[in-house]
């Protein structure tokens, strides 16, 4: 996809990512943002995100462009792009996407079948951030570009450590630092770095988490009383399903919490067997083989709970879902 073609005549261009946005939706979404402002200056380039992480407003080049209130006084953009996300979760920018005469849908999760006019859709890719760059098509980019471009490749690869990380993965990583952004400081801030509320819902989340299926599945469970107890927010959960799969003999991780009474969010992680695309995939979810999530509203969680140990103990034990 060589995305300056298909929007070179467009007037007005919308972008958007998915809800929660995570560090690679919302550095596609500025990284594409900066890029379209840079080559069509008459454009007008609105980005559309939910209220973003401290660490991704310190680290994301001009973050303080994108709306957070999903309002907009164009009827229909001459253009819209939907990244790292299908319509299904792009909240309120779903509608503005789907109004849009021209539909441009950018992704990299398995799960996601192409929900535009144009779809450039690669399971293989690392991230939204390496399809984004690879749709400038070699077109210059400046140090702006570059940094966002880097933050959501360095968190959809775990700082290069998870298995979607490929040769063209770190070529575009090293040539995005020749930019000149201080890289070592991104890792450590978006990546390492955890406020104290966030070192709280760690300590709780370990606290509460059950082990089953012979030490193989780790599960914590997270209400919205026992958040409001520590103090903390929605954007204080992120990374909680990480650390809890990093449990010695644990292959799957499954951290669940309720956002608001009645809608619980579920991040899910696994080293090698249980693909958590499918078990996100059986409540709405979506995502990648070893990454994925879902968001389920509900006011009893222990069906859910039952039933997500089930599919995990079906693919521990070789079955096909």
């Amino acid at each position: 996809m060589k995305i300056l073609e298909l929007v070179e005549n467009c007037k007005t261009i919308g972008i958007s990512g998915h809800v929660n946005p995570d560090g690679d939706c919302a550095g596609s979404c500025m990284g594409m943002a900066l890029f379209l402002r840079k080559y069509l200056p008459e454009a007008r380039v609105d980005v559309f995100l939910e209220e973003l992480p401290p660490e991704l407003e310190r680290n994301i080049p001009c973050t303080d462009t994108i709306d957070h209130t999903f309002t907009t006084d164009v009827e229909s953009y001459d253009a819209f792009i939907l990244l790292d996300v299908d319509n299904h979760r792009a909240g309120p920018a779903g509608s503005m996407f789907d109004k849009a005469a021209k539909r441009i849908n950018i992704d990299h999760h398995i799960s996601n079948k192409g929900c535009g006019e144009y779809n450039y859709i690669d399971s293989k890719a690392s991230s939204a951030c390496e399809l984004v760059y690879n749709s400038f098509d070699g077109m210059p980019i400046d140090k702006e570009i570059a940094q966002a471009l880097y933050v959501g490749i360095v968190t959809d690869t775990g700082t290069f450590r998870f298995s979607n990380t490929g040769k063209h993965t770190l070529k575009i990583a090293g040539e995005l630092i020749t930019h000149g952004f201080d890289f070592s400081k991104i890792v450590r801030e978006v990546y390492f770095e955890r406020s104290p509320k966030q070192m709280r819902v760690f300590g709780e989340a370990f606290r509460l988490a059950q082990i089953k299926e012979d030490g193989k599945l780790v599960i914590s469970v997270m209400s919205h009383d026992e958040i409001i107890k520590i103090g903390a927010t929605n954007q204080d959960m992120d990374g909680a399903a990480e650390q809890l799969v990093l449990t010695e003999g644990a292959d799957c991780a499954v951290f669940a919490h309720e956002d608001e009474p009645g809608l619980w969010r579920l991040s899910m992680r696994s080293i090698q067997i249980v693909d958590v695309a499918r078990v996100a995939g059986k409540f709405g979810g979506g995502g990648h083989i070893r990454a994925a999530g879902c968001t389920i509203h509900t006011r009893n969680f222990q069906p859910i709970l039952a039933r997500i140990v089930k599919l995990v103990h079906e693919q521990l034990a070789g079955k096909d879902l």
